[in-house]
């Protein structure tokens, strides 16, 4: 394919399903435009879009193109871009999304990042939904748990570990259990995967299933809530330790169990394998691979 433009004039055309639009954003007439789709068409031998009267609409074929010329375009794109920023300093507009509890252990490190890419935006999303990430035009996104989508390139953050956690007012109310089995004649507090609707495992027993006859006082599907209702004695709940470690270093929490083995978690940030990484981007996954989890 030797006609770059009559790719980009697709492109357009496909996106706005309008020749008349396409137009007007190429700077020609819709004349011009319906001429390059039809050389276009005849250069493939395929029909791209059907066309009427009152509109256009993509072929079946014209859709696997469409979406083929969006890749190798980005792919062009993202060439150029890191090219011409080589030589320069990482700069411009980055856009992360991360889980809400996300900001408990990236916050605490923005500050040495912007220090060393003061020309870097940060735009960060959080939300426990999973997004995705071409679609919602994210640099990178922030998951824990499996990753199971094949199409993004990945790096591990760190690790980080459950720990179960109990109010003063809760244990001076019900006392804490010794054992695993204790837990049984406990109020638990749950967590509620948004996404699934799933109760999230505690992985405390041997199999990393679930204790026995765990009784739940309270589910919630945000773990600020889940933490917010430990602190005020609902129950016994299970949380990360970074999300933990600043209410028990002040005694708004006590430990439970606290020579349990626990499964730990994982955290990984996460890029289109599509994308060459751009020299913001670049800085971003290698400073936070290194400084996030850094504790032991």
């Amino acid at each position: 394919m030797d006609n770059l433009n009559g790719i980009v004039t697709f492109v357009y055309a496909a996106e706005t399903l309008s020749f008349v639009a396409a137009g007007h954003k190429l700077g020609i007439s819709a004349s011009a435009v319906g001429k390059t789709i039809a050389k276009l068409e005849h250069s493939l031998g395929v029909r791209l879009f059907h066309r009427t009267t009152r509109r256009v609409t993509l072929t079946n074929e014209g859709q696997y193109f469409h979406d083929s010329c969006q890749r190798i375009l980005g792919e062009l794109h993202d060439a150029e871009a890191v090219l011409s920023e080589a030589a320069l300093r990482p700069r411009g507009l980055l856009r992360v999304s991360l889980p809400v509890i996300g900001y408990r252990f990236l916050l605490p490190v923005l500050p040495a990042f912007s220090a060393l890419y003061p020309d870097i935006e940060l735009d960060l999303d959080f939300n426990d939904r999973l997004v995705d990430v071409v679609e919602g035009r994210f640099d990178a996104v922030i998951r824990s748990g499996m990753l199971s989508d094949s199409s993004l390139m990945s790096r591990r953050l760190g690790p980080f570990r459950f720990v179960l956690c109990a109010s003063p007012d809760y244990e001076a109310r019900a006392g804490l259990p010794r054992t695993l089995d204790d837990l049984a004649t406990h109020d638990c507090v749950r967590y509620r995967f948004p996404t699934t609707g799933k109760l999230q495992p505690w992985g405390l027993a041997a199999d990393e299933g679930e204790p026995p006859n765990l009784h739940t006082a309270m589910t919630c599907n945000n773990m600020e809530a889940l933490r917010g209702a430990v602190i005020a004695g609902f129950g016994i709940g299970f949380m990360p330790d970074f999300l933990a470690r600043d209410a028990l270093a002040s005694g708004a929490l006590v430990p439970v169990l606290g020579t349990l083995s626990i499964t730990p978690g994982q955290f990984s940030i996460l890029w289109p394998s599509s994308r060459q990484l751009s020299p913001k981007l670049r800085v971003f996954v290698d400073f936070m691979c290194e400084r996030l989890f850094s504790e032991p």
